[in-house]
């Protein structure tokens, strides 16, 4: 079997970094077309050996785009086109109908409920999604939560399939060389408290909460491992706040230690090197930064986290779901600081998101997408949409019943 994926961008993001974990584990030929910037991740995918095509998109409109990623597909003879991100499903799936393949499979990474990828869902992007669905033969939900937006969206169940993201837990372990370089190399002091933050610098993931937290924590620091269009603002709210000196930017970090000397540290060495990690978004597909975290041995305070919250109750102690507010995270970070807590254990969610697993439910889709035979119904749990917003909740002393979260003080 011969598979092209076609992806919006290879910058640095969850879904960027899950298509690269992913081509290392799936037992096909693969290549890779990315519409626009092939950034960090594709110089990472062709270090690795991989193949990687730029289509130089000039924009979501620029229509010139579809005939060549037509011919390129065509001229492939590719068994399974496979899409990831929103401009790439549409146009990704039409050209590979254009180009006579039968088997598209997409993977629906950042489905929220009132934006998906930062644009609001409003009634075109919401009608241009449903119709490029159609186009498709199964459409992949990485949580039991997207699967329920997608349904309630018209997405027929029959062809929604639940694939969670994969983590490779062993390249996150803590590593106590990393932490002493990787606090050099940010200049973090060696026995300060560090919070840790990672994902795309976009308004969507509330990271300027962080900073209002901090400042009322005057001897903790916080990483950011990320770029995007929110990093001059936050540095300005750092320092109009006077915690600029205690913030450090530490910019696109692939996970694993597979960049040039001398370059950004990789996500694993930040992990290493912080003390706990904290997710403000208030809306999230799966919540990969927060399941990478756990996988480091971290307690990780968050607001929502469909990976952890879709599983049984003591699935990821350490996992400590917090309110939405500034005050809520200095309440969590504040007792974490206190707690003093050494790295935890790899818990059970982490194992159950194992990549080897994770890419062998994905080849059983491939596979049964081409050979047109149904997969087991119904393919998530249908429960009420567990994703949607949550309310503030309880200090993580008081979590609530039936979630996967832990008092700081008592991990287990």
């Amino acid at each position: 079997m011969k598979v092209l994926h076609v992806i919006t961008g290879l910058g640095v993001g969850g879904a960027e970094q899950q298509l690269r974990l992913l081509l290392r584990h799936l037992p096909y030929e693969a290549d890779v077309v990315t519409l626009t910037n092939p950034g960090t991740v594709a110089r990472a995918i062709v270090r690795e050996g991989g193949r990687v095509r730029n289509l130089d998109m000039a924009g979501n409109r620029d229509l010139a785009a579809l005939p060549r990623l037509t011919k390129l597909i065509a001229r492939g003879r590719y068994d399974v086109v496979h899409t990831h991100l929103y401009r790439a499903c549409l146009y990704g799936r039409l050209a590979a109908r254009l180009a006579r393949v039968r088997t598209i499979v997409a993977t629906e990474h950042s489905l929220g409920e009132a934006r998906m990828e930062g644009r609001p869902l409003g009634p075109g992007v919401r009608g241009l999604y449903l119709a490029s669905e159609r186009l498709g033969t199964t459409t992949v939900a990485v949580s039991p939560t997207i699967a329920h937006r997608l349904a309630r969206w018209g997405v027929p169940e029959r062809r929604i399939q639940v694939v969670p993201n994969g983590v490779d837990a062993a390249q996150f372990a803590f590593s106590a060389a990393a932490r002493t370089s990787v606090r050099r190399q940010l200049g973090l002091p060696e026995s300060a408290f560090v919070v840790g933050a990672v994902g795309r610098l976009a308004a969507g993931k509330r990271f300027h909460t962080l900073i209002d937290a901090l400042a009322e924590l005057p001897d903790a620091w916080l990483v950011f491992a990320g770029g995007g269009e929110q990093e001059q603002p936050l540095r300005a709210r750092a320092e109009r706040l006077g915690v600029g000196a205690r913030v450090v930017f530490a910019g696109e970090c692939v996970q694993d230690n597979t960049s040039p000397a001398g370059h950004r540290p990789s996500l694993a060495g930040v992990l290493s090197a912080v003390d706990c990690l904290a997710s403000p978004s208030g809306e999230e597909a799966f919540g990969l930064a927060v399941v990478e975290g756990l996988a480091a041995g971290l307690p990780v305070a968050y607001v929502t986290c469909p990976a952890i919250d879709d599983l049984p109750a003591g699935s990821a102690p350490g996992a400590l779901r917090t309110g939405r507010t500034a005050a809520a995270f200095t309440a969590t970070l504040d007792e974490l600081r206190r707690a003093g807590r050494p790295r935890l254990p790899v818990p059970d969610a982490v194992r159950r998101y194992c990549v080897t697993a994770t890419s062998a439910q994905l080849v059983r889709v491939y596979e049964a997408a081409a050979a047109r035979a149904p997969l087991p119904h119904p393919a998530y749990d249908p429960a009420p949409d567990p994703g949607a917003p949550a309310p503030a909740g309880p200090s993580p002393a008081g979590s609530p019943a039936g979630s996967a979260h832990t008092s700081p003080t008592n991990p287990r």
